[in-house]
């Protein structure tokens, strides 16, 4: 059979994405996306290494072994197909493509910085923190909690100060939020003590997801100070199932804004690049949020560049996260946090006032990448739909 897509298609053949799909009765299997069928990749190139649950094992096969298949890919995409390798995206199951190995977070937007600083710092002069400018900040997350799009989020439950006491209580979040972001997967990793230069970054990174980093504002707010965010960022983040492959937003390349003050040698990039893609933010059916990645101040090369800077290593499987996406504009801010400042500004979703999430409210990420020759590279969606918290039962009986 001939799979035929129109020229302003999403997942044409300039895409090319990579997922993991499962239909009944069979075990999961890596796939590439073509309009609207997924196209088994072992059936397909007749290569065992896609005959598998993950996309792990081909990622760390190296750059180029990704630039080869890419171009078997479309070879044989452009000829007739085995109709056995190929199904209809209704009719398949997607799966979480590549097993998380480590998990990082950024906060690599301005102006969401910048938005959450005057929120938090009313009285400061500049509501950057001294060090934003200088580095890429970010924090450790928990891969485990990393959910495909399509899985359902239980409202967590953790510690809060009310407003106005002086005692924490326990309880399920009443300021749960979404942040919308980009996820970036590292293919080939680096070992103990080694750094991945700006320059090399390229060679280690397999492409791209849409994130949505799920935030209890009300835990994180108690929990945050000495040392960060924990409890109230670990209990989910929502990927897309389809990972974009990096050779396929070569040309979305976009400079990143002007980085000033100019960053230490190690960040240094003679054109530091960023990504024109845009996203939106759907809640309940309704568009409410549109925020630009190429607003983004530093460059994915920069944030892995500095997450391994110590020596940290890196392994097949990383993610790294852009951390929330904002722009300029209001209509562009990719958190609730933001878009109400804070809850005291609700906006109105379904003719109903949000100021933060509610119990089955269902968020959708979407994203495409414009290319400068005019063509879109879809990346699918990152869905979840938020479950009440679950009843936590604590024995207090002694015996």
């Amino acid at each position: 059979m001939r799979l035929s897509v129109s020229a302003d298609d999403r997942f044409g053949l300039h895409n090319l994405p990579y997922g993991v799909y499962r239909v009944a009765g069979s075990s999961p299997r890596v796939a590439t996306r073509v309009g609207e069928h997924v196209v088994d990749l072992a059936l397909l190139l007749g290569d065992e290494v896609f005959a598998q649950p993950s996309l792990n094992a081909f990622m760390a096969q190296g750059p180029s072994r990704w630039a080869s298949v890419r171009e078997a890919l479309a070879d044989a995409l452009a000829g007739d197909v085995d109709p056995a390798a190929v199904h209809r995206l209704a009719d398949v199951r997607l799966e979480m493509p590549f097993e998380v190995a480590d998990y990082v977070d950024f906060y690599a937007s301005e102006h969401h910085a910048s938005n959450l600083g005057r929120l938090f710092r009313p009285e400061a002069p500049d509501p950057l923190t001294p060090n934003w400018k200088h580095l890429p900040i970010g924090y450790h997350g928990r891969s485990a909690s990393i959910v495909v799009s399509g899985t359902d989020v239980v409202r967590p439950c953790g510690q809060r100060l009310p407003p106005g006491e002086s005692a924490p209580v326990f309880g399920p979040s009443v300021r749960l939020d979404l942040e919308a972001e980009l996820g970036f997967v590292v293919g080939t990793g680096s070992s103990i003590g080694e750094v991945i230069a700006v320059d090399e970054a390229e060679e280690h990174l397999f492409g791209v997801v849409l994130f949505n980093d799920w935030s209890a504002r009300d835990i994180q707010a108690w929990e945050y100070v000495p040392l960060g965010p924990f409890l109230g960022k670990s209990f989910a983040s929502t990927a897309s199932p389809w990972v974009v492959p990096m050779a396929a937003l070569e040309g979305a390349r976009v400079p990143v804004p002007a980085q000033e003050p100019g960053p230490l040698p190690y960040l240094e990039m003679e054109r530091p690049w960023g990504l024109d893609i845009a996203l939106e933010v759907v809640i309940n059916g309704e568009v409410v949020s549109c925020p630009p990645y190429a607003a983004t101040y530093w460059s994915p090369a920069q944030m892995l560049a500095h997450l391994t800077v110590n020596g940290a290593p890196t392994r097949t499987g990383d993610l790294f996260a852009s951390g929330t996406v904002s722009g300029p504009d209001a209509a562009q801010q990719g958190s609730l946090i933001e878009l109400t400042r804070g809850g005291t500004e609700p906006i109105v979703v379904g003719g109903e006032k949000r100021g933060f999430l509610e119990d089955g409210d269902e968020v959708v990420l979407r994203g495409e990448a414009r290319l400068a020759d005019g063509r879109r590279v879809g990346f699918g969606e990152a869905r979840g739909r938020i479950l009440p918290a679950r009843e936590l039962v604590v024995d207090t009986e002694v015996e």
